[in-house]
């Protein structure tokens, strides 16, 4: 499938510190050591709507990541699913009376645009679960191999009991979750499971949906397993960060670990990290009430995407907040004022500043500290707490370099 377009990343005069990221499996804040490339999987989109403000402040957490990697001077090779067939892509299409894949085409389309508008990196390989399909099937037969696979009628289960360390990402009691399964797609109540946590594989093919022949019967996977398979397929086993909101730590990443953990000996991902939920009209942004803000109805508005990114970044990523349309327009204001500052070219002297940016960054992705850093240089520089600074002649080359390598903000 094809990504976005890359944005063009400044060199930095200064080298960024080893990146320290918090670990949702152990709560611990851990310094990444990739050997080689970084590798990075985060989750992607349904596409059955277009993007909100919840789905960019994800992509924008893991675009840092990206970025502080790269200024510690590590390559990176990223991959992110898109999941364009599933149950609430295909009600979806329903529901309009559009066909799916046409729907799922015309989302994926939009959210390109939106990322690309943000300045977020493209993954290396942005991989549909449609085409990842075969990938799912080898995996589903690698884990019937290994004696954790079972048969509910005509769909294939995967037998949680079959990995030891299960419940070891999230950390979570079982009925915890046992409810968060209920709520987050999965079938706790349906007879003839061995456990109400085992989750399925391979969906039978039911009337009206679209199927897949395989050595199952036709069909098609479950959301779970294809995201396992994508991964190991792209980055190989214990790769550095599994990212996504922390509505994915379970079921969703609890099971991607428990299927690679169970095919092949070696954990699924090093680190698992997660960014908090953003709210709305003090709700959880979510299509089931309707309080969602979307980037590209912003963007026809013609706010600046500079100012979107920047109020998502006055946010810490594992924090949950809210959003409003007060922190968006002082978010626009304030890219006005740091671009008046930087059109001085010199200013206070920068290269502190760049040390400070890419020190909070590799923090476990501390923006809000990083962008504290330039409103008290543009602060300097314009006089606002009183006599102006201009003593740094090179200021402005160096706060433009900083600002889009490690903040992704182009001034």
């Amino acid at each position: 499938m094809r990504a976005w377009s890359v944005p063009e990343i400044p060199s930095l005069p200064v080298v960024g510190p080893p990146v320290a990221l918090h670990d949702t499996s152990t709560g611990a804040t851990v310094t990444t050591s990739p050997e080689g490339a970084a590798r990075l999987y985060v989750c992607g989109i349904t596409p059955y709507d277009a993007t909100h403000l919840g789905h960019a402040a994800t992509y924008v957490a893991f675009d840092l990541l990206n970025r502080a990697w790269r200024s510690a001077g590590y390559d990176v090779t990223f991959v992110e699913n898109v999941t364009d067939v599933d149950d609430p892509l295909l009600e979806r299409a329903t529901k309009v009376n559009v066909d799916w894949v046409e729907l799922a085409e015309r989302e994926t389309e939009l959210f390109r645009h939106d990322m690309t508008a943000l300045r977020v990196i493209p993954p290396d390989h942005y991989v549909g679960a449609v085409e990842s399909i075969p990938l799912a099937v080898e995996l589903i037969q690698r884990l019937e191999a290994a004696g954790a696979t079972y048969r509910v009628e005509s769909d294939v289960y995967y037998s949680v009991s079959a990995d030891p360390a299960f419940g070891a990402v999230s950390g979570y009691d079982r009925d915890t979750m046992l409810r968060l399964f209920a709520e987050r797609g999965g079938d706790p109540e349906r007879p003839g499971k061995r456990d109400p946590l085992d989750c399925v594989l391979w969906r039978g093919e039911r009337e009206g949906e679209p199927s897949w022949e395989s050595p199952f019967g036709p069909g098609r996977p479950g959301w779970h397993v294809e995201c396992t398979a994508i991964a190991q397929r792209y980055l190989g086993g214990a790769f550095d960060v599994q990212g996504g909101g922390s509505d994915l730590v379970f079921p969703h990443h609890e099971m991607c670990a428990g299927h690679a953990q169970v095919a092949a000996p070696v954990p699924f991902a090093q680190v698992y990290s997660h960014a908090g939920m953003v709210a709305y009209d003090g709700e959880k942004m979510s299509k089931s009430l309707g309080n969602l803000v979307f980037v590209s109805a912003l963007r026809n508005s013609d706010v600046d995407p500079m100012g979107i990114r920047l109020a998502l970044l006055r946010h810490h990523y594992r924090s949950d907040w809210e959003w409003t349309d007060a922190e968006l327009w002082d978010a626009v204001d304030t890219v006005a004022t740091w671009r008046k500052a930087i059109s001085l070219g010199a200013g206070a002297p920068a290269t502190p500043v760049v040390e400070e940016v890419l020190a909070a960054l590799a923090d476990d992705l501390d923006a809000p500290r990083a962008t504290a850093a330039v409103d008290a240089w543009v602060a300097a520089t314009l006089g606002t707490d009183g006599l102006a600074d201009t003593s740094d002649p090179d200021a402005a080359v160096l706060m433009l370099g900083v600002l889009d390598a490690a903040l992704g903000l182009s001034l």
